[in-house]
């Protein structure tokens, strides 16, 4: 694409202020003329080839373009009649250079970034208009009919919108005026407007309106619009831009919306805490001070703060920005709420959100898959549930025990009060391992079919995993077990302080269960531990002192004895639906341990809230079964109405889509390299 430039008038009506050099040549602000704002604009914009036509003080204006050293390559042309015809012949003059797209401006116009930026960046050959603006009476309007420019003048009222020139115009449009604007001139009708010869030939040549509403593009004329473009130019310089970034993998897609926020003011970018990215999408892979530098040192980024919500309510009212820039992904969806808040708070003061299209890119999708699979892989895997420890209060743990319900437990989120809420990681529990190969949890199912069940879920997910293991087994087995799942990239076992066969702990007494020593089990503890391979592991014991009626002085003094012989959390368990002994338990353990991870099973429990959990000392809470208790009354209700009716129609209504249940699902490498 060229720039065309028109230059060649004389600018009578601005008086001294064009006496000794080309209205072009005006300053607008210090050390800035109309004329090098227009060229560091196109370069910005990326357009090298630039025709200028020119007329009076040629010479000045020739020579105080290559002074600027911009990286431009230029073309000058005369109208050698400048004083008797109008800007129509300037082009006639220069047509052997214009066979190309076309970015056409009188070299009186002055605009935005984002005005230019914009009219380039839309689909078909546009002029600027404003929707917003009263009706010139002297200045351009422009007749919109079918949502196309018809006609382009002075003398239009009707059906028109005030207009500016300039112009995108793609090649075939071009041609077709230009081919008419060389007619004109060849007939001798050359003191026009070139817009007479456009409004002849409207038809064939698509020109359409490109709305830059109250944004600034304006022709100087006067000494009168000098000093309001002047003020405006001022103005924009205060303007002020906010984004707000979670990702730690930057991309030209981000780097390109960055660059056009900047253009449109002082650029503060937000960057989402590790506790609010760790429970919005996936956890990050470089922590916040890493990502404030990286953003930092971006081209156009002034400053860079935390943003500690989704919502960006609260820095929004802090920094009152003119406008807020994103992309348009988050119109539907998950973050349509954030945005709907977005706009609530900007007309609080007048603010404007500004949205770009979303960069659809292969590259950028492949990249993202590569960091996915990155932050999958068992040395990452691994440390994360020690990191989501050290960065929230609670960390949330569901059951899942085969690929779909870690694809659930993995991207099952919810928005609410500004904020999002998922679940940090996944519990391989024994009884629902079992339940889905419909054996009982007597320790059945042995370590080489629980390790499939954890690389079926692996295979699909990122969060971290704890491995229910029951009672560990034989310690001379243990050490070899725990070392495979650290190996794997689980993140935690626990091992419960019973011994024999293994009895569900909701049985409590009703069946007979038989509490290990604490002297054997501290054995236990120690030997896994010393069998470990790195300090990311955790090896967490679980108490049943209180599930089989020993006491709670019983359960204290064997938590304390099993954090020193090395255990890194500790589980307490209750039957009871009163959480008044767990309550106890945490609030005693605390007063003498107020840094190792607690970690409960709200199975019975289950009217306490994560929030009362984390009051009382609580680190990791694990809703321990019900995927498994909700999906299987699910299936028998189907299979029975399938029974009943004879068909599968009625049973239609309590099924998933066959559709949904494949989004959950994710594509396979070469379908994501081939979309």
């Amino acid at each position: 694409m060229k720039a065309l430039i028109l230059n060649s008038g004389i600018g009578k009506r601005m008086g001294v202020l064009t006496s000794e050099h080309p209205k072009c040549m005006t300053e607008i602000s210090p050390g800035e003329t109309i004329l090098s704002r227009q060229l560091k604009q196109l370069v910005h914009a990326g357009i090298t080839d630039v025709v200028i036509t020119t007329g009076i003080f040629d010479k000045i204006l020739t020579e105080y373009c290559f002074s600027l050293n911009l990286p431009l390559s230029f073309t000058f042309i005369k109208n050698p009649i400048f004083d008797k015809t109008n800007y129509i012949y300037s082009i006639y003059v220069a047509r052997d250079h214009l066979h190309d797209d076309i970015l056409l401006l009188h070299g009186d116009l002055v605009f935005e970034d984002i005005v230019l930026d914009d009219l380039l960046e839309f689909p078909a050959s546009c002029m600027a208009v404003s929707s917003t603006l009263e009706l010139p009476d002297k200045d351009f309007k422009a007749v919109i009919d079918n949502n196309r420019i018809v006609k382009v003048g002075i003398e239009y009222f009707d059906n028109a919108f005030a207009a500016q020139p300039l112009y995108k115009l793609l090649k075939d449009d071009w041609e077709s005026w230009l081919v008419n604007i060389i007619a004109y001139c060849e007939a001798g009708t050359t003191n026009c407007y070139a817009e007479n010869a456009f409004n002849d030939i409207s038809d064939d040549c698509c020109i359409y309106p490109f709305d830059v509403r109250n944004r600034l593009c304006n022709e100087i004329d006067t000494a009168g619009d000098l000093a309001v473009i002047k003020e405006r130019v001022a103005e924009l310089d205060k303007k002020s831009v906010y984004m707000c970034f979670s990702t730690d993998v930057i991309h030209g897609g981000h780097i390109n919306i960055i660059g056009k926020a900047a253009k449109l003011g002082r650029l503060t970018v937000g960057i989402l805490t590790d506790e609010v990215i760790a429970s919005f999408k996936r956890f990050p892979i470089l922590i916040f001070e890493e990502r404030k530098n990286i953003l930092g040192n971006i081209k156009g980024v002034e400053r860079v703060i935390p943003q500690t919500t989704l919502s960006y309510a609260e820095n929004i009212r802090q920094l009152k920005p003119d406008y807020v820039v994103h992309g348009d992904e988050w119109k539907t969806g998950f973050q349509k709420p954030i945005r709907d808040e977005v706009i609530e708070v900007l007309k609080e003061y007048g603010g404007e959100l500004i949205e770009y299209p979303y960069s659809r890119n292969k590259a950028y999708t492949f990249l993202e898959r590569q960091v996915r699979e990155q932050i999958a892989v068992p040395e990452a895997r691994r440390g994360r549930l020690q990191k989501l420890l050290g960065m929230k209060k609670t960390v949330s743990i569901i059951e899942a025990h085969s690929g779909i319900t870690g694809l659930i437990a993995e991207n099952t989120s919810i928005l609410q009060d500004g904020k999002a809420y998922q679940f940090d990681g996944m519990w391989v529990s024994s009884l629902c391992d079992s339940t889905a190969k419909g054996k009982p949890d007597i320790e059945l199912v042995d370590i080489s079919s629980r390790m499939r069940t954890i690389d079926d879920i692996m295979e699909v997910t990122t969060k971290p995993i704890i491995l229910d293991g029951d009672t560990g087994g034989l310690t001379e087995h243990f050490i070899y077990n725990i070392r495979t799942l650290e190996r794997v990239g689980v993140s935690a076992v626990i091992i419960e302080d019973k011994t024999g066969l293994k009895k569900n702990s909701l049985f409590g007494n009703d069946v007979e269960q038989t509490q290990d020593s604490v002297e054997n089990f501290c054995a236990k503890i120690s030997a896994g531990k010393r069998s470990l391979k790195t300090k990311e592991f955790m090896l967490i014991a679980r108490i049943e002192s209180l599930i089989l009626e020993k006491g709670m002085k019983d359960a204290l003094i064997r938590a304390f004895a099993y954090v020193a012989a090395g255990a890194d959390g500790i589980m307490i368990h209750s039957r009871k639906k009163d959480p008044a002994e767990i309550f106890e338990f945490c609030e005693k353990f605390r007063a003498q341990d107020p840094t190792t991870p607690l970690v409960v099973v709200p199975t019975s429990f289950n009217t306490v809230t994560e929030e009362e959990f984390a009051k009382r000392g609580v680190n990791i809470i694990i809703y321990a079964n019900q995927l498994t208790r909700s999906g299987i009354p699910a299936m028998q209700k189907v299979a029975e109405t399938i029974l009943t009716n004879h068909r599968a129609k009625e049973a239609d209504d309590m099924c998933m889509p066959i559709a949904e249940i494949l989004t959950l699902i994710p594509s396979s490498i070469f379908e994501e390299e081939h979309k």
